[in-house]
C-alpha cells in the first residue's frame, strides 16, 4: 500500500468549497424543479398537502436531533415552532407595511404560487421573508438554549415535563399578547396606521402578535421552493451532523451517558447543542407554516408536540430517513382515510416485492400484510362507509405499525446506509 493511500493529500480550498456547496445547490435545484414544474400539475388540495409534508419533515428531522441522537425526551417542540412562526410573521407583515406601505404579497418567482403573481425573480419581499425565517429560527434557537441548559440534570419523563411546560408557557404568553396592528380600509385611517407602525418600530412591533385571535394577513411567501429548499438543508444538516465525530458523540450519549462522560465526551455541550440546532430548525418550520396558512391560529399546544413526537418514534429514534418517511405517512394517512380505498391493489404489489426479497422477516411481513388486507376488505364490506371512523382507523394503523416494528420503521439505520457501506468497501478494496 502506497504512502499516498495511507496519507492522502489535503483538500484544496476549491475542492472543500465544491464538496460543501454541491449538496445544498442540488437540494435547491430540486426544490426549484418541484416548485415550477411539478406543483403546477397538482390540484390545490394536493399542493397544500405537499406543503404540509415539507413542514412536518423539517419538524420531525429537527426533533430527531434531540430525541434520536442524544436520547433526550423533549415534547415541547411546538413551542419553538410557535416562536419562529410569530416572529417571522411579524417581521414580514410589519416589515412590508413599513417598507412598502402595504401588507400585500411582493415576492418573485421563487415565492409566487403562479408565475403571473411574481414581480421579479428575487425581490425585496423575498429577502424580507427570508430574513423573517432566519430571525425566527435564531430566536427559537436562543429559546432552545434557555430551555436546554437548565434541564441538563433531568432525563426521561422529568425532562419531558419541563419541555411540555415550556411549550405551554409560550402558547399562553402568545395568547396574552397585544392585538395586531391591522391596516384599515379607509385611506386616511390607513395612512395614519402606517405612520403609527413606523413610529413604533422594531422590535416592539413583534410583541403585537394578535393575542387569542391570532396573527392574520401574513403574506403567502411559503412556496414549495422555500419549503423544500429548507427540507433539503435540514436533512443535509442532520445527515452531516450524524456522520461527523460530533454526531457519534451524541449517539454515544444516547447509548450510555456515563460511559460517554468517562471517555471524555462533553455531555453538557452536546446536549445543549442538540437543543439549539433542533429549536432553530423548528423555528424555521414555524415560519414557513405561518406564511403558508397566513392566519396563525392557536395550534401550537402539546397536541402538536405529540404529533411531531409520533413521527420521530414511528420512523425510528435516530433515523433521519425514517423520520422523513414517518412524516409523509402521518400527514397523508388521515387524508387518505377520508375516503378509504381498497388495499388489495397496493398490498399485492408490496407482498410480491417482499416474496422476491425473501428472508424470514420479509415472508412474515408479507403474511401479516395479506391478513391486514383481508380484514380490511371484510370491514369495508360489513360497515360500508368508513369515513366517520377515520381517526379510529388512523389510530389502529399506528398501533399495528408499532406492534410490527417496535423499534420504528428504520430503527437507527438510514435508507442510504447500504449504499454508503458498499462505497466504503469498494474504496478499501481499491486501496488494498
Amino acid at each position: 500500500m502506497s504512502d499516498l493511500t495511507l496519507h492522502p493529500a489535503p483538500l484544496t480550498l476549491g475542492e472543500t468549497l465544491r464538496r460543501s456547496l454541491l449538496a445544498p445547490l442540488i437540494g435547491l435545484a430540486l426544490a426549484f424543479v418541484i416548485h415550477r414544474f411539478i406543483v403546477p400539475l397538482l390540484n390545490p388540495l394536493h399542493a397544500s398537502l405537499a406543503l404540509d409534508i415539507g413542514v412536518n419533515i423539517i419538524l420531525a428531522v429537527s426533533l430527531t436531533i434531540v430525541n434520536g441522537f442524544t436520547g433526550q425526551f423533549s415534547i415541547g417542540h411546538a413551542g419553538f415552532m410557535a416562536i419562529g412562526a410569530f416572529t417571522a410573521a411579524g417581521v414580514t407583515y410589519y416589515g412590508s407595511v413599513m417598507l412598502f406601505g402595504s401588507e400585500a404579497f411582493a415576492g418573485g418567482i421563487l415565492s409566487a404560487a403562479e408565475a403571473g403573481d411574481a414581480t421579479g425573480f428575487f425581490t425585496s419581499g423575498d429577502l424580507l421573508f427570508l430574513a423573517g425565517c432566519l430571525l425566527g429560527g435564531l430566536i427559537a434557537g436562543v429559546a432552545g438554549f434557555a430551555v436546554g441548559l437548565p434541564s441538563l440534570r433531568l432525563r426521561g419523563d422529568y425532562l419531558a415535563i419541563v419541555t411540555l411546560g415550556f411549550g405551554e408557557i409560550v402558547r399562553s404568553l402568545l395568547e396574552q399578547s397585544p392585538d395586531q396592528l391591522l391596516l384599515p380600509s379607509d385611506p386616511a385611517a390607513r395612512a395614519a396606521q402606517i405612520e403609527h407602525i413606523r413610529d413604533v418600530g422594531f422590535p416592539t412591533l413583534l410583541i403585537h402578535s394578535g393575542g387569542a385571535i391570532g396573527f392574520g394577513r401574513v403574506p403567502a411567501y411559503a412556496s414549495h421552493f422555500w419549503v423544500y429548499g429548507f427540507v433539503a438543508l435540514t436533512i443535509l444538516v442532520a445527515f452531516r451532523l450524524k456522520a461527523s465525530s460530533h454526531g457519534r458523540a451524541m449517539l454515544a450519549i444516547r447509548e450510555n451517558e456515563v460511559a460517554a462522560a468517562s471517555m471524555g465526551v462533553p455531555i453538557t455541550r452536546y446536549k445543549v447543542t442538540a437543543f439549539v440546532i433542533a429549536a432553530c430548525l423548528a423555528g424555521i418550520a414555524g415560519a414557513l407554516y405561518a406564511h403558508q396558512v397566513r392566519l396563525i391560529p392557536d395550534q401550537f399546544g402539546f397536541q402538536r408536540s405529540f404529533d411531531i413526537l409520533i413521527m420521530v418514534v414511528l420512523g425510528g429514534l435516530g433515523s433521519i430517513s425514517g423520520s422523513v418517511i414517518a412524516a409523509i405517512i402521518i400527514t397523508l394517512l388521515p387524508e387518505i382515510l377520508r375516503s378509504p380505498p381498497p388495499l388489495w391493489p397496493v398490498m399485492l404489489v408490496i407482498i410480491a416485492v417482499l416474496f422476491i426479497v425473501r428472508g424470514r422477516r420479509a415472508i412474515r411481513a408479507a403474511i401479516v400484510l395479506a391478513a391486514v388486507a383481508i380484514v380490511w376488505e371484510i370491514v369495508r364490506w360489513v360497515v360500508g362507509d368508513l369515513s366517520p371512523y377515520r381517526m379510529i382507523l388512523f389510530a389502529l394503523a399506528l398501533i399495528v405499525m408499532m406492534i410490527l416494528r417496535p423499534q420504528g420503521l428504520l430503527g437507527l439505520r438510514e435508507v442510504w446506509d447500504k449504499w454508503i457501506d458498499r462505497r466504503r468497501a469498494a474504496k478499501v478494496e481499491a486501496a488494498a
